[in-house]
């Protein structure tokens, strides 16, 4: 039933779609104050904070039009990047826990919520299960009016996240050095620029000013070309692009080089809380190249499924440091148990300047190639006559590597394979794309 409602990262959908509308919000705020009744035995204390994109206003007052229906208790921290959310429910024991409205690194049209416990952790299926149970069985008009929440304003939410970081980094460790920072519009615009200030960087900020519909509109980390352009004209030390709501980050060396998610964690196994950890959590899109480069410093890449909840779990299962994906999300578990755009950055930038890799050198990348088919309805890819074409281009090409699987945000089946030749790739992943579109459409 979840996945009906929940995806990889939460709730996402566009604005008008349920339950995004004005039908749907209300309850979905009942059942999920009532969740967190039952969950913490007591009447909750909810943060709540939201990104930049217009529609994040009306969800707000919309949901917590429902939450309100429960003797909750609301804060209300305004734009606030995700992960700082997640650290003020974390470290202020008050909270029982936390929803944050965004739809991340989609266009201003989709919006959604995340929802965190009071460790700041993003919520198991068993919740999520709980929360459409409500959800579907609520019937507001029969409910009793006499036990109403209130509605507080969270006072300077993000000087406990500033705190926090001041703990983990020596005063002004940026001082003399140039940071790009690419904010997407998002929920960084305002915080990424003072909390790199802070620590005695000079700061270009670009993409910094939201109007409420440009959230990540060919800027930030999935479009990094005015980046690239940035710190190369302004001859910066490096650059950084984070997505909507800054759980994602991807970097630019100084020559204007993109590196991604498993750059970043290549790079942070040279900071020293890393070097003795035996493996590093990944993905199945993570590059072959990253499972190389980590073998011959005598350590594993572990691959969860694709969604940093999923490395999270691989994480605390096998009791390790540091995880991540390639779009960015990186997860060190001394700080948070989700991703955080803001600390991954300056993590990778205290370890680079410990190693004096400016040039951010890291492994040699397999091509990949990667095609989204469009779907009107998930068929499950376990069965035949998927498995048998899988099974079919495997023998055909054996130095390939195939990953497909359907995206938790948008209505596609995302068909990825590497190899070490981009030709090969390109040819491979297009074979594989027509003949899986043709067994998908006639499912």
């Amino acid at each position: 039933m979840s996945k009906q409602l929940f995806g990889t990262d939460g709730i996402r959908e566009l604005i008008g779609k349920s339950p995004l509308t004005v039908q749907a919000l209300p309850r979905l705020g009942y059942a999920i104050a009532q969740w967190a009744t039952e969950k913490n035995q007591t009447d909750p204390s909810i943060l709540l904070a939201h990104d930049t994109r217009s529609s994040s206003h009306f969800i707000k007052s919309s949901l917590k039009s429902g939450l309100l229906l429960t003797h909750c208790k609301i804060f209300d921290a305004l734009a606030l990047p995700t992960p700082a959310a997640c650290l003020l429910t974390r470290i202020n024991k008050s909270f029982n826990c936390g929803i944050i409205i965004t739809a991340s690194h989609n266009p201003a049209q989709y919006n959604g919520l995340k929802i965190v416990d009071s460790q700041g952790s993003k919520i198991r299926r068993a919740d999520q299960d709980r929360i459409i149970d409500l959800f579907e069985k609520v019937d507001l008009e029969s409910l009793d009016h006499s036990h109403l929440g209130n509605d507080f304003r969270a006072l300077n939410p993000g000087e406990p996240y500033i705190a926090t970081l001041s703990k983990h980094f020596k005063d002004k460790f940026l001082h003399g050095k140039t940071i790009v920072l690419d904010c997407a519009h998002g929920s960084t615009s305002s915080l990424a620029p003072h909390v790199f200030r802070l620590f005695g960087a000079n700061v270009i900020a670009i993409n910094a000013k939201p109007n409420g519909n440009n959230i990540n509109a060919q800027c930030g980390s999935l479009w990094p070309k005015e980046l690239q352009e940035a710190v190369k004209l302004h001859k910066a030390d490096a650059g950084f692009a984070f997505d909507g709501d800054g759980d994602r980050i991807i970097a630019v060396n100084r020559h204007g080089h993109i590196k991604n998610g498993d750059d970043i964690l290549a790079l942070l196994i040279d900071n020293p809380k890393f070097k003795i950890a035996p493996a590093v959590v990944g993905t199945t899109f993570s590059n072959e190249g990253l499972a190389e480069y980590l073998s011959c410093k005598g350590k594993n890449l572990i691959r969860a499924d694709v969604g940093d909840q999923n490395v999270m779990e691989e994480l605390k299962l096998h009791k390790l440091p540091l995880g991540g994906e390639p779009s960015g999300h990186i997860i060190m578990q001394d700080y948070l148990d989700s991703a955080d755009g803001i600390f991954t950055a300056l993590s990778l930038l205290d370890t680079i300047i410990k190693s004096s890799n400016w040039d951010m050198t890291s492994f040699i990348h397999y091509p990949q190639v990667i095609i989204n088919i469009p779907i009107q309805q998930k068929k499950d890819i376990n069965r035949s006559p998927i498995t048998e074409i899988l099974t079919k281009n495997h023998a055909e090409f054996p130095h390939g590597r195939f990953v497909i699987r359907y995206s938790g945000t948008e209505p596609v089946l995302r068909v990825l394979v590497e190899a070490p030749e981009k030709k090969d790739a390109e040819t491979m992943v297009t074979k594989l794309a027509n003949q899986l579109r043709i067994a998908i459409d006639h499912a």
